[in-house]
């Protein structure tokens, strides 16, 4: 065991004590669950009463010989945390920053953001223009990733709609001149 993880079990180990005002050695299941319940009410975050509940578990299976004691120890999930999500005016302005001339990364960005792609699938993205219109028309784009495996279709938001259109126009007036 590491110094950082024996310090942390040692602190544990501490706490325990003091909530009992004796030896930590001698604690019955039921102050167990008390001290569990204290922890709780105290407002101790998952992740330090977890990390308590090792010591303990280490603490009186280890040292003591007591592993009955670990069948009353239980452990608290983690909450899960929701993801963070932009606002419109935050995508609105994310994709008026995209650098460069014209509309081809304000198109890579909008068509990312709106069906949800990982970079990879963006940077592998196979625009064509003939069949841009068709496919812009109900607002969906066909994706292949990596020439391999079967199509799929992503849906676009509505947003990234008329800046494709505007790029398929401006790519076929500069293939007319």
């Amino acid at each position: 065991m590491g110094e950082k993880a024996q310090k942390s079990h040692i602190r544990a180990i501490k706490d325990f004590a003091r909530f009992l005002n004796r030896s930590p050695d001698t604690a019955t299941p039921e102050e167990l669950r008390a001290y569990q319940l204290h922890m709780t009410d105290a407002g101790v975050t998952p992740s330090t009463f977890n990390t308590r509940i090792v010591a303990l578990r280490f603490f009186f299976g280890m040292t003591c010989g007591r592993e009955d004691m670990k069948r009353f120890m239980q452990f608290r999930p983690e909450p899960r945390r929701l993801p963070v999500v932009f606002s419109v005016e935050e995508v609105s302005d994310i994709l008026m920053a995209a650098p460069g001339p014209g509309l081809k990364y304000r198109a890579a960005l909008g068509i990312a953001y709106g069906a949800g792609l990982r970079a990879a699938e963006v940077c592998n993205l196979s625009f064509v223009a003939q069949f841009a219109d068709a496919l812009l028309h109900d607002g969906r784009q066909r994706v292949v990733r990596h020439g391999t495996g079967p199509e799929r279709e992503i849906q676009t938001g509505i947003g990234a709609v008329p800046v494709q259109r505007q790029k398929v126009r401006d790519r076929a007036n500069v293939s007319t001149q």
